[in-house]
């Protein structure tokens, strides 16, 4: 049996325009906002790295070179930190913490959708090469001392198949999201379930399931083939919910959901981002004794 390939690239798409947290992201990049003192992409980015990814490919666009600034080195500045013997706040930076990483930015000229942003990362790849991709809106807190994303590469290391995280949502909600089809099976235990279709936003009546995608998964190269197939859906762009629905009806090799087990929260949002950072200060000792006394 041929060895797997371990999944050592991902491919991050930040060139939206953040509308939903207007008017906070007109002038700043909501990848940016922090997340308590590290900006969203950051907590990503070691993510990423925590499940072996070598190589960050961003999906960018005009107007967001902060990021990628805030990813590089600042000479000027980290050298005014060691003179000042601030080390404890050098050592945050993610060209520091994050030295094992490489990232390569593409732009994105137009807003043709998810699935065309995918897309592009295409020439940055082998056509033998699983990939990954991060959804920076989603934030993920762990509820055990594996990340969901390290469970993933695990899973794809054993079976070489697809992988795509899910949650559990209430019934009315599945408006609002990917819902994938489980065939009625049921997870157990660390176990994926085989994705037998991909809906985008059904209505609750059409909803094979309560099971959601979240913005994390695995792909074998081949779901290219599927991205340069779909003809435009929704507001003219290329889903790529259709995509996953094409590879997981015709491709040989087959797609898993993984029932995430984190706490997560759509950053996108003001709810998602203040929930996110609430919850991350509660597990601060000091934070968390703070925000009691400010609340009384």
């Amino acid at each position: 049996m041929e060895e797997l390939k371990s999944v050592k690239k991902a491919v991050i798409p930040v060139a939206g325009f953040g509308t939903r947290m207007l008017p906070a992201t007109k002038a700043v990049p909501k990848e940016l906002l922090p997340i308590l003192d590290k900006p969203l992409i950051q907590h990503i980015l070691e993510e990423a790295s925590s499940g072996g990814i070598e190589e960050i490919i961003l999906i960018t666009r005009s107007g967001k070179e902060a990021i990628e600034n805030h990813l590089d080195n600042n000479f000027e500045l980290e050298n005014l930190l060691r003179k000042s013997k601030k080390d404890d706040i050098l050592k945050k930076f993610p060209k520091i913490t994050l030295k094992s990483l490489s990232v390569l930015s593409i732009r994105q000229e137009k807003p043709l959708g998810l699935g065309h942003a995918i897309f592009l990362a295409k020439p940055a790849l082998r056509n033998d090469e699983p990939f990954a991709v991060f959804l920076p809106d989603e934030f993920l807190i762990s509820l055990s001392g594996k990340t969901d994303f390290q469970g993933m590469v695990d899973n794809f290391l054993i079976s070489g198949r697809g992988q795509v995280l899910v949650e559990k949502i209430d019934k009315k909600n599945v408006v609002n999201y990917g819902i994938v089809d489980l065939n009625k099976k049921r997870f157990k235990p660390d176990t994926p379930v085989q994705i037998s279709n991909v809906i985008e936003k059904p209505s609750i009546n059409e909803a094979p399931s309560n099971y959601r995608i979240v913005g994390r998964y695995i792909f074998p190269y081949r779901i290219m083939n599927h991205l340069e197939k779909i003809k435009p859906g929704r507001n003219n762009e290329l889903q790529l919910t259709d995509a996953l629905s094409n590879f997981v009806k015709m491709d040989e090799i087959k797609m898993d959901a993984v029932l995430s087990n984190s706490e997560i929260f759509d950053c996108g949002t003001l709810k998602g981002f203040i929930g996110a950072n609430v919850s991350l200060a509660s597990k601060d000792k000091f934070l968390k004794n703070y925000m009691e006394e400010i609340i009384i």
